[in-house]
């Protein structure tokens, strides 16, 4: 499949506040800038930093990312879009990323995206109406050996079923910042 740009020659940017703060840009020369060679091999880690800020990039934010690091706003849109993981639009307060991998497709993976996308209503790549779930499929988390894996937001469940599924998408608060983050589940309950 070939790699397929936007046209962002109409591309806006919103007037008013930065979306890159002060406080966003005290993180980068602080934690950043002495990590890495030059400013703009800074320039994923400050992708991460603004999408975990806004929980996607707006084409301002990216913009002003570039400025900051001295870099084409051009490159820096290229490199956000041509990453999966970065989100050039608004998503789900929760990120439900199923794998499709081999291993996890063996597994009955495409089970647990079917009926995710039943009871949420939605395709891969879709959003809920009420914006707090995107579905979307990945190649793979990793975890091949716990196979089939679901991941939310940045948590890893492993060895998961429908009804696990169901158990996991009912505990999950309305605010994901109040998500307890038990980290990777290993035992063969997905518990």
């Amino acid at each position: 499949m070939p790699w397929i740009s936007e046209d962002r020659r109409h591309t806006r940017v919103a007037e008013g506040q930065p979306l890159l703060t002060e406080s966003l840009k005290a993180v980068l020369r602080d934690k950043y800038f002495p990590r890495y060679p030059s400013k703009r091999a800074v320039l994923l880690p400050a992708l991460h930093l603004l999408q975990h800020e806004y929980n996607w990039l707006p084409t301002q934010a990216v913009q002003e990312i570039a400025e900051f690091l001295e870099i084409a706003p051009a490159e820096a849109l290229d490199t956000a879009s041509f990453y999966e993981e970065y989100w050039l639009k608004p998503k789900g307060k929760y990120l439900l990323q199923v794998c499709r991998s081999l291993t996890c497709e063996l597994c009955q993976s495409e089970q647990l995206r079917d009926h995710l996308s039943q009871k949420l209503n939605v395709d891969p790549g879709e959003t809920t109406a009420d914006k707090r779930f995107t579905l979307v499929e990945l190649e793979c988390l990793g975890a091949c050996g716990t196979a089939p894996v679901v991941m939310v937001n940045e948590v890893l469940h492993e060895n998961v079923t429908t009804d696990r599924l169901d158990q996991i998408i009912a505990a999950l608060p309305e605010d994901p910042h109040d998500m307890k983050d038990p980290g990777m589940t290993w035992d063969n309950d997905g518990h």
